[in-house]
């Protein structure tokens, strides 16, 4: 480079290029990191310079240099572009390096607006004094580079519009600590302060997006997942998809229960018109959903939920695929489709399922969750009724048409009524669980809104996070993690605000909390286990046990000091039934761990001093907050060593967890040779987990004569999911052969999923 090259400052005004500065700066953000090469990202971006090229530009072009080098034989530049990213981002933001005090940045943005006002009306200039004791920005070195641009283009608070920065992560971590604790008695809180930050600031502890975007700015909608019914009139239908609006509008996934609305041609208004079914009201919500962005943190997405035995269901089936027109599609939603025992049977005996409009059926929709006994007498009792409209179908074709549409779309989803309701804290006789959330892990009780300001009616909220399995050496280590994530969760449920009073009447009753695991394929790696062949079953039973132990002991806890939530007893938990008491006992044949706690003292101390929380666990996708954490997904294990996510940032890059280390050890997702492996795991997790787990199901087509995954196999996992007590069934993953690394696009349905935490 012998010509003189002049760069553009911030105020403007040029200057000649400064290489030496630049090599100060790669040298820094190398230190401490193996197989990384100086000059090889000098090199590479000097390529790119260009008379007039700005500082801003600069800075991007070495970043994006250091970016492109990462690779499993050279993962650590995965840590020195994040190091130069941080630098970076950190200019931006501050002007300089070093970031401020935290009283002057909180004082800054609360003035700004940015910042929610009563963080400087709660806490005085000695308490933020005291923050400053332990506060770590050198945290912020140890992300990934992936991780630092999730942060930089979903939570840090920014101007969306410009682009313009206005903090850095360790102040997201202090301030979401300190208003989620705010409450607490000054003599004791900021060591709750402390402690919380410290656990999430290390991701011991790991946050959902609605949490890390929202906590400390004047938005107050924090909860990941929302759950909404429709009864079977205007009224209630237009006052969920009113509800729908606000929802998507901040940030959280939408679960929509449809399944009451009748079926086309059925008589409304005593015979005066023919009803125009179910099509035309999925519309309706789709433009619920898609009508408000969510702020350029998240897309608005929603699941619609609905009985396999419903009229239209062969309609209802087809909504998502690519065949047909406008006028008989809605494709920009996802379904559940809600099945039970009876519909099981119905296949393995190659008998027919009746299909019926809820309308003409009295009791068998509410039957359907409350009690399959009673269900199955009215069904049966109904399909001998030649006065009431129904439709006979193969069972075989009916399965064999939901798993094709499952598979040629992914996202038609499975909800196992039954054990949602028999494997569930709640009684099903005074509070069923009528459907799941957007990325099916929400099970929780719901009433139609008979309007907007209905008091009556349930809207269900849940409140995520999850434990990162990778950051523990012991599982005693998850009790004080449990209690942290319970109490600061609990918090919010105060702390936020709620919309729509139907939400947080039930919020406030029920205080449902959400907690699951991240890291969960690097723990296995780590423990010298694999998801196909049953060596971690024990390890997951050991695990899964401690974690609902530990939640449970932690809300009992908090029960003791603050009382039970309110409507307790609508739980299974005040009669003392555990979910040891209620799992699938075909778990039995493929675990026989012991259990290792004590779980009758705890049991007594249940009924004796109740839960502050209905539900403590749920498994969810985690998709961005995993990638925060530098952790594999949730529970999945990975598709390769380096995950490729398309963002709008470009191509992100990230290497799993002691890669080089643990290498031999990883069991990536298309070398596991089928589903039963994955599948028994998650049934060892549901036997403990109180709500649902977001189980994908995968298929490499390659492994199948002519390239044709079979129905007999789609089938035999549906089945195998039900015998071992899943309650859901999530994403249906189809090799398409392009790569065998982990390419993902970013759609952002759900939060971390809305649930992606």
């Amino acid at each position: 480079m012998n010509k003189k090259i002049f760069v553009t400052k911030r105020n403007g005004s040029t200057e000649c290029l400064d290489l030496e500065k630049i090599h100060r700066v790669i040298t820094w953000a190398s230190e401490g990191l193996e197989n990384v090469s100086v000059s090889q990202i000098e090199l590479n971006s000097h390529i790119q310079f260009y008379d007039g090229i700005r500082t801003n530009d600069i800075h991007e072009t070495i970043i994006k240099a250091a970016a492109d080098l990462i690779s499993e034989d050279s993962p650590d530049y995965q840590y020195l572009a994040a190091h130069l990213a941080i630098f970076h981002l950190r200019k931006k933001a501050y002007r300089r390096f070093t970031p401020p005090s935290v009283f002057e940045h909180v004082s800054k943005m609360v003035s700004k607006g940015k910042y929610d006002a009563h963080l400087l009306e709660d806490y005085t200039k000695k308490e933020f004094e005291k923050m400053e004791k332990f506060i770590d920005h050198k945290r912020d070195l140890t992300f990934s580079y992936a991780a630092v641009k999730q942060l930089e283009g979903k939570y840090l608070v920014q101007n969306r519009v410009t682009g313009e920065i206005y903090e850095s992560p360790q102040f997201l971590y202090l301030l979401v600590a300190a208003c989620l604790f705010s409450n607490y008695d000054k003599k004791i809180r900021l060591d709750y302060v402390q402690r919380f930050y410290d656990a999430i600031s290390t991701f011991k502890i790991s946050l959902p997006t609605p949490i890390m975007a929202g906590v400390r700015t004047p938005t107050r909608q924090f909860s990941s997942c929302v759950l909404i019914e429709a009864d079977d009139s205007l009224d209630s239908i237009n006052a969920a998809a009113s509800s729908i609006v606000k929802y998507v509008s901040q940030r959280a996934g939408i679960g929509i229960n449809a399944g009451r609305i009748r079926a086309l041609g059925s008589h409304i208004r005593g015979g005066e018109a023919f009803h125009t079914g179910c099509i035309p009201f999925y519309k309706h919500f789709q433009t619920a959903v898609k009508s408000c962005s969510q702020g350029g943190v998240r897309g608005g997405a929603a699941t619609i939920f609905y009985p396999l035995w419903h009229l239209e269901v062969e309609s209802l089936l087809v909504l998502k695929n690519n065949r047909g027109i406008d006028s008989n599609r809605v494709r920009h939603l996802d379904y559940g489709v809600q099945l039970s025992r009876l519909f099981y049977q119905r296949l393995i005996d190659k008998k027919d399922i009746t299909l019926f409009s809820p309308s003409d059926v009295p009791g068998l929709y509410d039957a359907f969750f409350e009690d399959q006994d009673e269900f199955e007498r009215l069904y049966t009792l109904y399909e001998g009724d030649d006065s009431i409209r129904q439709n006979s179908i193969s069972a075989v074709n009916l399965f064999s048409l939901l798993m094709q549409e499952r598979a040629s779309t992914g996202r038609i989803y499975i909800q196992n009524v039954d054990h949602c309701n028999t494997h569930s804290p709640f009684d099903s006789k005074v509070a069923p669980i009528r459907q799941s959330n957007l990325c099916l892990e929400i099970a929780l009780p719901t009433k139609p809104l008979r309007h907007i300001m209905d008091e009556e009616g349930e809207i269900a909220l849940c409140t995520l996070s999850a434990l990162n399995l990778g950051a523990i050496k012991s599982l005693d280590e998850l009790e004080p993690l449990s209690e942290l994530a319970v109490r600061a969760l609990d918090n919010l449920l105060d702390y936020q605000d709620y919309p729509i009073i139907a939400a947080k009447n039930s919020s406030m009753a029920r205080r449902t909390l959400g907690i699951g695991v991240i890291n969960y394929a690097y723990y296995l790696a780590k423990n010298g286990v694999k998801y196909s062949d049953g060596s971690a079953n024990n390890l997951t039973h050991r695990t899964f046990e401690a974690i609902q132990f530990y939640l449970l002991k932690a809300s009992n806890k908090l029960a003791k000091e603050r009382g039970a939530c309110p409507k307790f007893n609508e739980t299974r938990y005040s009669q003392g039934i555990l979910p040891i008491d209620t799992y699938k006992k075909s778990i039995d044949s493929i675990c026989d761990e012991k259990y290792h706690l004590d779980w009758e003292t705890l049991r007594k101390d249940i009924v004796k001093h109740g839960l502050r929380n209905s539900t403590l666990s749920a498994l969810m996708p985690s998709e961005t907050s995993s990638q925060i954490s530098n952790a594999t997904n949730g529970i999945e294990p990975p598709r390769g060593f380096i995950s490729i996510k398309a963002s709008k940032d470009g191509i992100l890059k990230q290497v799993v967890p002691e890669f080089e280390k643990y290498r031999e050890n990883y069991e990536l997702l298309w070398d596991i040779p089928n589903n039963k492996g994955y599948i028994n795991l998650v049934g060892i997790m549901q036997k403990f987990i109180d709500q649902a787990i977001s189980a994908n199901t995968n298929y490499d087509p390659k492994r199948f004569p002519n390239e044709k995954v079979s129905m007999t196999t789609l089938l035999g996992d549906l089945l195998t999911a039900y015998k071992m007590g899943l309650k859901t069934l999530y994403y249906h993953n189809t090799r398409d052969g392009a790569s065998d690394e982990n390419v993902i696009a970013e759609t952002d349905d759900c939060a971390g999923g809305a649930c992606k935490i």
